[in-house]
């Protein structure tokens, strides 16, 4: 079947568009989760789930027992739902590509395998793809990708938010969508409907500064704005939990490396930095400011220093140096 984007799959099960079986794997489990939600909340009436909607764990179930559970038949309804969740712990799951061959047509089976792939060069992935079952692969999504997918999230659910606002999310909760969807929940929770998110509700519900954080940091560099900066940087040492030196520099690494692809880019048009960067058109202008205030061998000079102070804040040469003084060594060779 061709390939469907987890919205498309959402909108399908809810339309009552269903498969015989579902195999939902890979490294996101926050896709598996809610594909597997939208089937449980969607196929059978509430009326019918007590005799027609079973939820077993891969540790606790073995493959036998669960072909004869999904053999069987419904009872006063269309189908039977069978959720196996954690079914990466499900030992032999290769045995159920019998069950595969021949599903029971009135029985949904979904079989949640979490953090890796099923291996596809095996019979059981091949009989499901040569039957035309329903695959997934949740896969990770890059950091790029995060503000973007923050943007449709939010306006999915009745709300609007900027760029900026959805950077400074995506800069500050990292990539974990059921971390990141959670606290977006506490903004629905406090915002009207309908509004448009903006970053003094964001530091209001979820604590995010809007003044103080990543997003600024890169910014205040990129102007070369030496106070800002150095303001920045004495935050992050006064809360080293918030805003560990391990997280925050491979983010500078990222911002300097784009930095020196807009140098090695020819046509510096808008759209083409854009698309060289993978970035939203609308930080453009900046990220073209920025690299005008930098030089080719000093951005060259700069991603030494970031692998350095990577390796220090790990613990290379490092004879207990707190955080806030190789945030200020750091900050002062970008600078100066």
């Amino acid at each position: 079947m061709a390939a469907q984007t987890y919205h498309e799959i959402i909108k399908d099960i809810e339309r009552k568009m269903f498969h015989s079986i579902y195999l939902l794997h890979g490294e996101e489990d926050y896709f598996i989760d809610e594909i597997c939600n939208a089937i449980e909340a969607n196929v059978l009436e509430d009326s019918e789930k007590d005799f027609n909607q079973t939820v077993v764990y891969g540790r606790d179930i073995d493959v036998i027992s669960l072909i004869s559970m999904a053999k069987r038949y419904p009872m006063m309804s269309n189908h039977q739902v069978i959720l196996v969740k954690e079914a990466q712990n499900l030992k032999n799951i290769e045995s159920l590509e019998s069950y595969a061959a021949n599903p029971q047509k009135s029985t949904i089976l979904v079989i949640c395998h979490k953090h890796s792939k099923i291996d596809g060069r095996k019979k059981f992935a091949q009989t499901l793809k040569a039957k035309k079952h329903f695959i997934f692969e949740a896969k990770p999504l890059y950091d790029n990708q995060i503000p973007e997918w923050i943007e449709n999230y939010i306006r999915t659910h009745g709300y609007e938010i900027g760029p900026e606002s959805s950077m400074l999310l995506s800069e500050n909760l990292g990539s974990d969508l059921s971390r990141i969807t959670n606290e977006i929940k506490k903004l629905f929770i406090s915002i009207p409907k309908g509004s448009k998110i903006s970053q003094e509700n964001i530091e209001e519900n979820i604590g995010i500064s809007k003044d103080y954080n990543v997003f600024e940091l890169q910014r205040a560099l990129g102007k070369k704005n030496v106070m800002k900066a150095n303001q920045i940087i004495f935050h992050f040492a006064n809360d080293p939990r918030k805003f560990p030196i391990v997280m925050v520099v491979p983010m500078l690494y990222n911002y300097f490396i784009n930095l020196m692809t807009i140098h090695a880019v020819a046509d510096k048009s808008q759209r083409n930095i854009a698309a060289a960067l993978t970035i939203n058109p609308f930080f453009v202008k900046e990220y073209i400011s920025a690299y005008r205030n930098y030089s080719y061998n000093k951005l060259f000079k700069i991603i030494g220093y970031l692998r350095e102070y990577d390796m220090i804040s790990k613990g290379w040469k490092n004879s207990g140096i707190e955080d806030g003084e190789i945030y200020k060594e750091l900050i002062f060779k970008i600078l100066h």
